[in-house]
């Protein structure tokens, strides 16, 4: 249940980007903006399902190779998986924008309903990245740490 709500979470900050960029670029809604917001949604959902497998499994390697003994251990086992997620994640948002931004500029036939289609995606997809290398690592570790405290009282 708690892994499902970290990877919802993702949705409604990547909605703060895209309504700030649709709001600079003065779009209003519509049909093509929902378009490129229910894709934002889907790609926001598995890059966070991705990002909390790659805390998971840090998470877990250290408990195995019997690491895991303090909330400083929690801590390190936390920020080995973000780190190893950085890079992967640049990648994916540069692709993204390198894909979307010259539809924003795009001019001609059909340019004006596209651009809606990209601008919801591309604020969306900033804001996602920052949320998923910062704050999820944080609220992984929030929710962990409470795990670890009621597992550590227990014995």
């Amino acid at each position: 249940m708690t892994k499902t709500f970290i990877v919802l979470l993702a949705v409604p900050f990547s909605l703060v980007g895209s309504f700030w960029l649709l709001y600079f670029l003065n779009y209003n809604m519509s049909i093509a903006v929902w378009v490129g917001i229910i894709a934002l949604a889907g790609l926001d959902a598995e890059t966070g399902v991705v990002m909390l497998l790659y805390l998971e499994l840090a998470y877990e390697r250290w408990k195995k190779e019997g690491k895991m003994n303090s909330i400083a251990d929690l801590k390190e086992a936390v920020m080995y998986g973000a780190v190893k997620r950085i890079r992967p994640k640049i990648m994916t948002v540069s692709v993204i924008l390198v894909g979307l931004l010259p539809i924003l500029f795009s001019h001609g036939t059909g340019s004006d309903v596209m651009k809606r289609i990209a601008a919801p995606m591309v604020g969306g997809v900033i804001t996602s990245a920052i949320l998923e290398l910062v704050i999820y690592p944080a609220i992984y570790m929030l929710w962990k740490e409470r795990k670890f405290k009621k597992e550590t009282i227990q014995n």
